[in-house]
């Protein structure tokens, strides 16, 4: 018999890359989707399809039935209010763990950094909702917070090159901060590693730098592989949070939503977004720094004709 691993969020840039992983691992990916996931990651393997989303009837149980595991990894990063970010969030976060439990699943939930600080943005509080409401629900549940990720098929990361590729100047958020950060594959690796143990709580994914990076040392590390010297230009706080709430007003009247915003500035401007304590049990070390890491994802990002 197989061993099935359930996965919502597969077709998303994380998502992709852990049921890549999952494949590699031994087991049989399972994955909820709207239409026919045609990936060139997946082109060497079986994956099984549930047609559906969150919302669609039953589809969380079909998805969950006969699987050993669910990795719930779907989730919102733009809504205009935060009754849409917990809709999805909370409200789909606990759907997906009642399947699981149903079907006597174990249940992992990947969840944010976010989610230490609800009360910086609503995106952050409906991430917190979520794992409040999955911890009362199923007790048993582990819990995963991924710091920022980067790599091959990420399209956030990408403006950051082409800045650096472009500009002779690259902005610098508060000096002191600290931003834990993570290579998709290596992020992929760990998440599907905790797939083989019964493990329960709260786990908090890094790099082999978990005291995280500064701005600056993130931004001379796009700049140099790159192979350009910019000079680094700090950001007056004050002008990003008020970017934000402009913003903000923009996406209330248009009803259109973004994910930059006075909530996303707040986080960003957060200081200390690193891992809050000891990783649980023993996991897959991550291959890249910030560095190499950089340089893998620059070199996929010109394979594919993203970067000059």
């Amino acid at each position: 018999m197989p061993r099935v691993v359930a996965v919502t969020g597969a077709t998303g840039f994380l998502g992709r890359h852990l049921v890549r992983a999952l494949a590699k691992d031994g087991w049989t990916p399972r994955v909820l989707v709207r239409r026919d996931p045609i990936h060139p990651l997946w082109g060497d393997f079986e994956v099984e399809i549930i047609a559906g989303d969150l919302r669609t009837p039953g589809a969380l149980d079909r998805l969950s039935q006969g699987a050993e595991v669910v990795v719930h990894v779907a989730g919102l990063i733009k809504a205009n209010s935060l009754e849409g970010f917990n809709a999805v969030n909370r409200d789909g976060a606990l759907a997906a763990a009642r399947a699981a439990r149903a079907a006597g699943a174990r249940f992992i939930l990947v969840s944010s950094y976010a989610a230490r600080e609800p009360a910086l943005s609503n995106y952050a509080a409906s991430k917190r909702a979520g794992e409040d409401a999955v911890s009362a629900d199923s007790p048993h549940a582990l819990i995963i917070r991924p710091p920022a990720i980067y790599g091959p098929g990420d399209t956030e990361t990408l403006e950051v090159f082409k800045l650096a590729a472009s500009s002779p100047i690259l902005p610098v958020l508060s000096p002191s901060a600290r931003v834990a950060m993570i290579h998709v594959h290596d992020a992929a690796a760990q998440l599907a590693n905790y797939c083989k143990d019964p493990l329960s709580g709260l786990v908090e994914l890094s790099d082999v730098r978990r005291d995280g990076y500064t701005w600056a040392e993130i931004m001379r590390a796009a700049a140099t592989v790159m192979g350009r010297n910019p000079s680094l230009v700090r950001l007056p706080r004050a002008g990003i949070l008020a970017a934000g709430a402009l913003v903000d007003a923009w996406s209330f009247a248009t009803r259109t939503p973004t994910v930059f915003g006075l909530g996303k500035a707040r986080e960003l401007f957060h200081a200390d977004w690193t891992p809050s304590s000891a990783p649980k049990a023993e996991r897959v070390p991550s291959v890249f720094g910030l560095l190499d890491g950089f340089a893998h994802t620059v070199d996929w990002y010109r394979k594919q004709g993203w970067l000059p």
